[in-house]
């Protein structure tokens, strides 16, 4: 059974408070996959989900069917048990590939090793539309954001911020630590799905080299 907080999100939503992303993934599934009455749309972040309703009137009895709702087990994934649902080509070129490595005390080469060896899950979407919030990587590329965000940073950046990696998928300010680049394209509204990363799927990293334009 559902045993998380469940708190009114003014009265057409209900917020699900949860102690961790993979917790959050798994009850999105669950969610999704029950297709509950009333239910418009089932929204993850990095510790709650937001289930929005089409009617004040589904509140209550919504409320009630989510503490009646048992969450499947197996979607509660640390590894993928295949392919990775995504690769991306990074060039490791990074302005701050030095500074994370002396961070965490590796090599430039160490910290690209780990952050390709590791398969990274998408845990939610924000700051842009396109924007993945990847987590489960290595625990050793754990780095704070930069001290002076950057006020631009070029789309396809990769980087690290806290225990999350990302892509920027458009030209923007930010501080988080930039590590590589990638030609992927993260956001496209002429594709049937716009976004490239969706939460749930899980995504490897692969190190490429070419010259810069």
């Amino acid at each position: 059974m559902v045993s998380n907080t469940i708190r009114d999100y003014g009265d057409r939503a209900l917020l699900l408070e949860c102690p961790s992303t993979d917790e959050v993934l798994a009850l999105a599934a669950t969610l999704r996959a029950a297709r509950l009455p009333g239910v418009l749309d089932v929204v993850p972040t990095a510790r709650t989900v937001l289930v929005t309703l089409d009617d004040p009137s589904d509140q209550a009895p919504t409320r009630h069917r989510l503490t009646q709702l048992r969450i499947d087990p197996g979607r509660v994934e640390h590894h993928p048990s295949g392919e990775a649902d995504v690769t991306i080509d990074v060039t490791y070129d990074g302005p701050d590939l030095g500074d994370v490595a002396r961070h965490t005390d590796m090599t430039t080469a160490e910290v690209i090793e780990a952050h390709t060896r590791t398969p990274w899950r998408v845990g939610f979407g924000g700051f842009a539309p396109g924007f993945a919030y990847l987590v489960g990587g290595d625990s050793r590329l754990t780095v704070p954001r930069r001290s002076d965000p950057r006020t631009a940073v070029p789309a396809g950046s990769v980087g690290l911020a806290g225990d999350f990696s990302g892509i920027y998928p458009r030209p923007s300010p930010g501080g988080w630590q930039l590590i590589g680049r990638t030609d992927a394209v993260l956001w496209d509204t002429g594709r049937p799905q716009p976004a490239l990363l969706l939460p749930g799927m899980w995504v490897r990293f692969r190190a490429i080299t070419r010259g810069r334009s």
